[in-house]
């Protein structure tokens, strides 16, 4: 009989823990939004309607059904950002890193646990990795909240803007999109702040720094800034990150922005192409919008963030793998290569297979929205995008939508967040690979 102790055991049981971790503290944070000090007017928010609240800030998406500034109480926001930097840095990676400062020794399961958690690429010093993403967390967000602090205090007062610097700063390193700017309108986000040169370029820059992966700033940090140095992953995240930013605010600019001034114009594109793939703030009307523009903001937010970032979605390197698998078979070679090193199968393997149950996921969503609540496709496409993506931007539809179209958000926001592969791997057990190797016959595809 194999022992519990196995490795594969070890691995399905570190799968199911991340999983039950994130279900613990969503249903943990949405028991605790119901209590009446949590909102404004001191009266019990119905549960279903705390449950989305937090599903949605544990996985950092934005998605609203209750404007976050008006519904609830200072209590209740602090309670949704301490989901949001809980659901961020990870459960595990939180829970163990309490459980290190107690001063308790950190099993080997436990590491791998953490391990699977942010990504990284092995078990060895993991508990000093997690020490860093901690460290480069607060400094970060410090610094986000004490740049914003002047803009804020200026509008808002010292005790609220002092709230709102910091509310702000790591609901967007976090690349969250929740926000506190509807005292002025409901629903607006930064749209009061849209010709702010201060607030956007400080707002994109913790977007930007959340998103690309705490395992990239580490290989920085390590090799100084050295790129020829770092690992593949890292050049391939800044090379996809740079190119899904430049190329789609091109594209912004172009054909959605035309009627504004050029300043405006290249900022307004900028940070459109930013948020969109990742954060959920906006700065603009989504809904005055071209349809080919709102078709390519759904593409970026299936892309979604870097690995080990605070971002959801399938991945800058899952893209970037396809497409250097893709440009393999035009050239007809037969091993995929990027920087002078080579890409093995398995990694173009489990880029397909992520590229397809985002594909799938995504597809059933939009298809249910259409159905429950006989809208037009394409709105629905949006809000399962930003949804599966954890981005948060939205049509304006999401606070009117039925239960059981919540319902499915809810499961969109939660596998985009843990992973559909986690999901499938904490599900399925592992199965051994057979002695011998079957005969191999071709195939025609395409």
């Amino acid at each position: 009989m194999p022992s519990v102790f196995s490795k594969k055991n070890r691995t399905t049981s570190s799968f199911q823990v991340i999983l039950l971790g994130f279900l613990a503290l969503i249903f943990l944070g949405g028991l605790v939004l119901t209590l009446p000090i949590c909102s404004q007017s001191g009266t019990t928010t119905p549960f279903s309607d705390c449950l989305f609240t937090s599903v949605s800030a544990v996985c950092v998406t934005g998605l609203v059904v209750r404007d976050t500034a008006t519904h609830w109480s200072v209590l209740g926001q602090a309670v949704i950002l301490l989901l949001i930097q809980i659901g961020g840095l990870g459960v595990i990676t939180v829970g163990l890193t309490f459980f290190r400062l107690s001063g308790r020794r950190i099993s080997l399961a436990q590491r791998n646990m953490m391990q699977l958690s942010i990504s990284a690429p092995q078990v060895g010093g993991i508990v000093r990795r997690a020490g860093f993403i901690l460290r480069v967390t607060l400094l970060i967000e410090l610094a986000g909240a004490a740049l914003l602090l002047p803009v804020f205090v200026r509008d808002f007062g010292l005790a609220k803007g002092l709230w709102y610097s910091l509310f702000h700063a790591v609901s967007a390193f976090c690349n969250a999109g929740f926000d506190l700017m509807g005292v002025r309108e409901p629903y607006s986000s930064l749209t009061g702040y849209a010709w702010s040169v201060p607030v956007n370029l400080i707002i994109m820059a913790l977007i930007i720094l959340g998103g690309i992966g705490f395992l990239l700033l580490e290989d920085l940090r390590q090799n100084r800034l050295r790129l020829r140095r770092c690992r593949l992953q890292t050049k391939l995240v800044l090379v996809t990150t740079g190119a899904l930013i430049l190329i789609p605010a091109g594209f912004f600019f172009l054909l959605e922005y035309r009627d504004l001034p050029l300043g405006r114009r290249i900022l307004a594109s900028l940070f459109q192409s930013v948020t969109t793939r990742t954060a959920g703030f906006n700065t603009t009307d989504l809904s005055r919008m071209s349809e080919p523009g709102q078709l390519q903001m759904i593409a970026l937010m299936l892309v979604g963030g870097s690995p080990g970032s605070t971002a959801g979605g399938m991945k800058t390197t899952t893209l970037a793998v396809l497409v250097l698998a893709g440009v393999t078979v035009f050239r007809r070679r037969d091993e995929t290569e990027c920087f002078r090193r080579r890409i093995g199968e398995d990694v173009i393997r489990n880029a397909g297979t992520i590229f397809f149950l985002y594909l799938m996921l995504f597809t059933l969503g939009s298809a249910v929205l259409a159905r429950v609540e006989n809208l037009p496709l394409l709105a629905c496409m949006f809000e399962t995008g930003s949804a599966v993506g954890t981005v948060g931007l939205s049509l304006g539809l999401t606070p009117g939508l039925h239960q059981s179209s919540r319902i499915v958000l809810m499961l969109l926001m939660f596998l985009g967040r843990v992973g559909a592969l986690t999901l499938v791997y904490a599900l399925l057990p592992g199965g051994k690979n057979p002695p011998g190797r079957k005969p191999k016959e071709p195939v025609t595809v395409g």
